[in-house]
């Protein structure tokens, strides 16, 4: 994309983006002349959210604005007397002389790159995002910006996902393992978003799928919205214990460990997440198992998305900000951490060793 003559300017004394009308504050991005803030970190007059994941969309603003497709996940997760607009993917609205659109970014059900354009310079926020094939939520698509504000939650070179298609054929055949040696077999993965595509993936001829309450709240949400999921039943909801050699339970990471599992008899537990790419991770876990399946971009795809964004500028966060900016400034994209490093407030960072939403902090179910 041509440079306008608003793009934006950067200081390079200070390494941080001066001249754009989007900038960073303590409480997150704020867009000046829209007068509203992209996932605040705190409570704000008028927030716009990339996604439902608690740790972007926070309880407390007087008005929210996020993508359609995500009406039912993130309506069941805000307080009853919010104030929710709803905009469908690609659809514009002017706020402030800002140009509002949303655009999948991948990453769960109705999550969305944020585009804003003002005096003919335009800034995308990715919010969290993945370019893996996911049948539970529109694919990602490239827009193109002069800014570019990037997460980097798996932003080392490292962090190289395996194909998806053959990850989830090896935990259908832990599964059929388990089946054979008269095991339960407990799949751990964040309540809303990650547990769907878990579940969407598993092949239910093995045997019969339970459910993690939290992961059904989020299974409910997800039907209501039109995305077809296995049959399910949480364990919560059962009148008579049933037998569970053969089955899979879809839990929260939190289950792990607690008195909650005992109903299950002999298990064999297992994390689904992208941390599990790294040596040592599934021992630290202490699961008997580790799939990497994520649900956010890895080295090569932040590296492809930058480059099919053409961006002028890129700006990092959520991560490994720093180690991401210094690579791209080396390959000839300007790029600037908007923090020094790995951030703790990622909805993947909890304990380093898990992927996805933070709602696992409740009690099990």
């Amino acid at each position: 994309m041509a440079r306008g003559n608003n793009a934006p300017m950067i200081d390079d004394s200070t390494s941080r983006p001066t001249d754009c009308f989007v900038r960073q504050t303590p409480a997150g991005l704020y867009c000046a002349p829209g007068g509203f803030y992209v996932d605040p970190m705190r409570p704000v007059d008028r927030a716009v959210v990339t996604h439902a994941h608690s740790d972007h969309a926070r309880v407390g603003s007087r008005h929210y604005l996020a993508a359609e497709p995500s009406r039912h996940v993130l309506s069941g997760r805000m307080a009853g007397d919010a104030d929710l607009q709803w905009l469908p993917y690609g659809q514009t609205i002017t706020v402030g002389g800002v140009t509002v659109s949303f655009h999948p970014s991948g990453h769960m059900l109705g999550a969305a790159q944020v585009r804003m354009e003002y005096r003919g310079q335009v800034v995308v926020v990715t919010g969290d995002y993945k370019i893996d094939d996911d049948p539970t939520c529109q694919p990602w698509a490239p827009v193109q910006c002069h800014v570019l504000v990037t997460e980097s939650t798996f932003g080392l070179p490292v962090y190289r996902w395996p194909d998806s298609t053959a990850e989830f054929a090896s935990i259908n055949a832990w599964w059929r393992r388990c089946r054979d040696a008269g095991k339960c077999a407990v799949l751990y993965g964040y309540a809303v978003g990650k547990s769907q595509r878990l579940i969407a993936g598993l092949d239910d001829s093995i045997g019969p799928i339970y459910t993690h309450g939290a992961v059904e709240k989020g299974n409910e949400a997800y039907r209501a919205s039109g995305v077809s999921l296995q049959d399910t039943q949480a364990v919560a909801s059962l009148s008579q214990k049933p037998d569970y050699r053969g089955a899979m339970v879809v839990a929260v990471p939190s289950a792990h460990g607690t008195p909650w599992l005992r109903r299950f008899g002999r298990i064999s537990t297992a994390m689904a997440s992208g941390w599990m790419a790294v040596r040592g991770a599934r021992r630290r876990r202490s699961v008997d198992r580790g799939f990497v399946i994520s649900d956010h971009v890895d080295w090569p795809s932040l590296q492809l998305a930058v480059q099919q964004c053409r961006p002028e500028s890129v700006w990092v966060t959520h991560g490994y900000s720093a180690v991401v900016a210094r690579y791209l400034n080396e390959t000839g994209v300007h790029a600037i951490p908007l923090e020094g490093g790995r951030s703790v407030g990622s909805d993947d960072d909890v304990d380093s060793a898990d992927d996805g939403d933070g709602d696992d902090q409740e009690a099990p179910s």
